[in-house]
């Protein structure tokens, strides 16, 4: 059984104490595809050392958070750009729009958004998009974009069923689960019961977002099995079978 975390800050500092433990530990429990998305110039040191670490587990993609879009955003997009022209990456990410915590910066987003969007057509590579709050504003955008050689996946979908087979409709999307699906009244397992596996991807987004009964605390790598339980109690079927299917749906959008 192999199970893919497709969005996961294994680099982030929360684990700075115990990061190879929860690594190693995560990939006996067959938990051995990790995609690691970025948040601004600074993450990516930390991120790059957790791919060299562990290269044929853990995979860079590159990409300016919303919310770290500020006054000096496009200084940050030209350091996107710089690396992108010097290696290789599986993915633009992760990208998009956040209103829940500031409007600000809204215009910026928005334009940070268009930009990369542009750079992974430019490089063939596919998008992982942040959509808190703001489902509608991203779609708008994507709609601009949208051809038959996109993949995407909305990262921590959220949303209602409807929502799910608008984005389902775009052609090469997928819906990224992760430990919101566990959650009492997150209307979640609704979602995923009325879609077919076909259309989703796991993730933990930890050290965010953690699993109940981890609700509240660090969210580590290995409580992807638990999103991967649920989602199999949700369809009736096997863990191996979310497994495969799930790994299978990563390697369509990744190419890895």
């Amino acid at each position: 059984m192999i199970l893919t975390d497709t969005h996961t800050h294994l680099y982030s500092k929360e684990f700075d104490a115990d990061r190879t433990d929860l690594i190693e530990k995560a990939i006996k429990s067959g938990i051995t595809r990790f995609f690691l998305p970025n948040v601004d110039s600074e993450s990516i040191p930390g991120m790059f050392q957790v791919e060299k670490q562990f290269p044929t587990n853990c995979f860079a993609m590159i990409g300016l958070h919303p919310c770290s879009v500020n006054p000096r955003y496009q200084q940050e997009l030209q350091i996107m750009e710089h690396w992108l022209s010097r290696r290789k990456f599986v993915a633009i990410g992760e990208i998009g729009i956040d209103l829940y915590w500031d409007k600000t910066f809204f215009p910026q987003q928005q334009d940070a958004f268009r930009k990369q969007i542009e750079l992974s057509q430019k490089h063939g590579l596919p998008y992982v998009i942040h959509s808190r709050n703001s489902f509608d504003e991203v779609m708008e955008i994507i709609r601009e974009y949208s051809n038959d050689f996109t993949k995407a996946i909305f990262h921590c979908f959220s949303g209602n069923v409807e929502q799910a087979q608008e984005v389902i409709k775009m052609g090469n999307f997928k819906l990224g689960i992760g430990g919101v699906v566990t959650f009492k009244n997150s209307g979640l397992d609704k979602v995923v019961e009325a879609i077919d596996l076909k259309h989703l991807v796991l993730e933990t987004d930890a050290p965010y977002l953690a699993p109940v009964p981890y609700r509240g605390k660090r969210n580590e790598p290995d409580y992807l099995l638990l999103i991967a339980k649920k989602i199999a109690e949700i369809k009736n079927i096997s863990v191996e079978e979310v497994a495969a299917v799930t790994t299978k749906n990563s390697i369509d959008i990744f190419g890895v």
